[in-house]
Parts: structure tokens; sequence; C-alpha cells
């Protein structure tokens, strides 16, 4: 942007007033203006038809009419008839092979911002080249190391033992650079509530796992900011939590049979399930609202684990994954997939009964965050977004609801960041066209259907090239 054309700006800026944002700074200044016209807008405050939205250096500068006066120098897009919604977010993604996999699909889907939910120095690395603008990609929000307790089913996870344990990852995960503290499935209340405490001394915050030692009411008082999975949930609103919490500490446990432990009680929530309580559902919506805690229930992933194992195998969008996928995805599932009708059956109502108390946490005032699972069989990045939008409205939010979530509430307001997708039909009447996706606006690029294409054909080219078999375990 020139001198004589910021001066304008600032000038057309004025002019508008209080329906614009002050003009980007000379130093940020580096691109022109781009002006959508004849648009409908959707966010979370609900719908603006025939508007025009005023776009530079990555922000939101202002938004009016159709005939909206512009700067000269407009470069003008016109989308009439078209839906503007903001870039979607992905609250719960595992990237393996981020930068030429996981940051091109999640951009071509419309998904400008991915909490990475297991952190380790190249991810880090890839985050801060992100923002340098080395590398275009989707705002890349990640946690620590998974803090997990003894007896551990993942490998790799940094184990504590003891609460001084617990406060020394902390530490050592604000100093690595992550950006929130994520906790697992085996911490005891003890070591948990030391992790708590020195979350805020470190300026940092917790996030992950409900812990198979700790009811959800109690993680959420402590400062545990969202629980994924729906782990929990199902012990925390059943009349016989006491019953099965104590069975739970009950069985025995070692490192032969961590895997059996975990899968047990999973079975404990699935009984849990069948016993649900609406005022105890209630009294922890509730506290959870009060807490600030939200859900992050990763039901297109929870749906994979509950089906048969080759439900799901013939994916079209297989293409993109790298090609060891397929037999490591398989093969994942052969421990954790029914088998018989009546497992098929029980899984099927227990993924059915979880989804419901979902949207009764919802009902309540809890705050439902769309993430996927990415990474885990038959969950693709970016595209498995638009499904989690699906089984949101399925299990019984409206599609204005579900685009909240998956959107974190954000508005199309100036000085908002410029994260667009341009659809070429309304979500609100079918959330289902999230996924007509016309063009993606982010980071001062344009990323129209041709790139679009482009953009996917060069996934599909990566994933056949050669990879170690190196995959992590994504939970």
């Amino acid at each position: 942007m020139t001198d004589t054309t910021r001066r304008e700006v600032l000038g057309w800026l004025a002019g508008l007033g209080a329906a614009a944002v002050l003009a980007p700074s000379p130093a940020s200044a580096s691109v022109g203006v781009t002006a959508l016209r004849g648009v409908t807008l959707v966010d979370s405050a609900g719908t603006r038809s025939n508007a025009t939205i005023v776009l530079a250096d990555n922000r939101i500068l202002a938004v009016g009419s159709c005939d909206l006066p512009l700067p000269r120098g407009s470069t003008v897009l016109d989308f009439t008839g078209k839906f503007v919604i903001p870039g979607l977010w992905d609250m719960h993604v595992h990237g393996a092979y981020m930068d030429r996999i996981t940051l091109p699909l999640c951009l071509v889907n419309g998904v400008t911002g991915i909490r990475e939910m297991w952190g380790f120095p190249p991810i880090y690395a890839l985050r801060d080249r992100i923002e340098r603008g080395e590398v275009f990609g989707p705002k890349l929000v990640v946690g620590s190391t998974i803090i997990d307790g003894p007896h551990s089913t993942l490998p790799g996870a940094q184990i504590v033992a003891t609460p001084e344990e617990g406060r020394q990852a902390v530490r050592d995960a604000k100093a690595q650079g992550a950006d929130f503290v994520k906790v697992y499935s085996y911490l005891d209340h003890a070591t948990l509530a030391a992790i708590a405490d020195e979350c805020p001394r470190q300026d940092i915050t917790f996030a992950g796992h409900c812990s198979d030692h700790v009811a959800m009411g109690d993680a959420s008082s402590l400062g545990q900011r969202t629980f994924e999975h729906m782990y929990g949930l199902p012990l925390a609103t059943s009349t016989r939590e006491t019953q099965l919490r104590q069975a739970i500490a009950d069985l025995p446990l070692g490192p032969a049979n961590s895997f059996a432990w975990f899968k047990q009680v999973l079975d404990f929530e699935r009984q849990a399930a069948l016993t649900h309580s609406r005022p105890k559902a209630i009294r922890l919506a509730n506290l959870l609202r009060r807490n600030g805690s939200a859900l992050c229930p990763t039901m297109v992933a929870m749906r994979v684990y509950s089906s048969p194992a080759d439900r799901f195998a013939n994916d079209l969008r297989m293409r993109y994954m790298p090609a060891f996928y397929r037999d490591l995805w398989r093969d994942s599932l052969k421990n954790w997939a029914p088998v018989t009708e009546q497992e098929i059956r029980e899984q099927a109502e227990f993924l059915e009964r979880r989804m419901d108390q979902v949207a009764e946490m919802h009902d309540h005032g809890v705050e439902i965050l769309v993430g996927t699972d990415a990474g885990n069989p038959y969950v693709f990045s970016g595209f498995s977004v638009h499904d989690e939008l699906e089984l949101l409205v399925e299990a019984g939010l409206s599609p204005h609801q579900a685009l909240k979530a998956g959107t974190r509430d954000a508005r199309l307001k100036p000085g908002e960041l410029a994260d667009l997708v341009v659809l070429d039909g309304n979500p609100l009447k079918d959330i289902r066209n999230t996924q007509r996706i016309h063009t993606v606006i982010t980071r001062n690029r344009t990323i129209g259907p041709a790139d679009r294409q482009k953009m996917l054909a060069d996934v599909e080219k990566a994933a056949q090239e050669p990879f170690p078999p190196a995959a992590r375990a994504c939970c």
C-alpha cells in the first residue's frame, strides 16, 4: 500500500466513522484494499444480507451496504448471492506431516485455526514459522507434551507420579513454548491439583482428558479449560456414579493390563450412560459454565471407534493421506472396534446417548467446541470439521449454534481478523453447506476455486511419496 493509497484509505475510513476500524499502521500496511460485494454475512450475531465487507492487512476494515463507496484502487470481488462465514477452527488436531498434509487440507476446507493437542519442538517451530510468514498455514495453537500418570497406555507421554513432578512438568511445558498444558487419563487428584496450582504461576492454562481418577466437576473447579472426547461426562451424570467409580478404583492396575483397564473404564462409562440423571446433568452444566470449562466432544472420531472396523475404510478422502495410514488405521482399530452384533448395537447406542448429553450441556450454557481428533483413524484434517458440524446438528444443536461452535463465536465486524470462508449455500438452512466452499481468505491471501483444486492435487501427490512409518498414537 503506497503512502498515497494509505492517505486515501485513512480519509475514507474517517468518513465511514463507526462503521470502520482504524487504518493499518504504515509499518504493517503491505497490501491493498479488497472488497467482497453482494454477500450475506453469517456469524455468531446473525445474518446481514446484500452486504459489502472491506479488508486490508488481514483485518476487516468496514462492513456496509452493497453500495458502500470504496477507496480508489480497491480490488472488488463480486460474490453476489454467496454467503460469508468466519474461518473455522478445529480445536483437537494431531498433525503428523503438518506442513504438506495437515495445513493445506485445513486451508482448502476453510479451517483457519487449529489446536494441536500434542506438542513437541518441531511443531512449536512450525507455529512460529507460520506467524513469521515463512509457511502458509492456519493459526496454530500448540499444547504441551501429554502429561499423564503412572500406568499410562500412551507411548511417549510424560509420566508424573507425584505432585512435584506435575509442577515440574508445567514448568517444562512453559519453557518449551507450549501454549497450554495437555493433561491425560491416569493423573490422580493430588497431581492434577498440583498441575492446576502451578499453571497460573506460569501464566498458562491446562486442558485435555477428564482423568479417570478425578470427577469432571472436580477437574473443572481446579481450572481445567476443556474436556475432550466426552470422557467423564456419562459418569458425572449417572445415578450410579458412586458405585461405578468404586468399581474403577477396585480394578487391578499395572503395566501389563493398563490397556485393558482403559477399555474397562470406557465400558463403565457406557453403563453410566444408561442411568443418566437430568438433575445431575443440570448441576454439572451450571458448574462447568460458572468455571468457564468447555466440552470438545470429537464426535466424528468417537463415531469411528464405535463402528465396525471397516465402515470407513473406503472413504474417498483416503487419497489425501500417506499410503501407510491405511494399514496403520486398520490395525489400530482391531483393539477398539465392536465386532459382534451386540457390541455394534451397544456402541451405537452409547454414542447416541453421549451426543444427547453434549446437546444437553449446550442447552444449559456449556460452551461446545468443534474438534475432530484428526490423525486418528478415518478422521481427516480439514474435511472432518464439516463432519463434526453435521454431528452437532444431528445431536440437537441448530445450524447456527453449530456454526458458532465451529467459529469460536467469531464476528464479522471491523477490527476482526480477515479469516473468511465464502460459501455457495446458506449454512443456516443446511449445515452441510459449509462444505460448498467457493473461496477462502486468510493471511492476506485469497484462495479461489482454482487455487483450492491445485492445493488438493498437491496434497494427493505428497501423500503418494514415501514417508517414514513413524506416526504417533493420537488422543
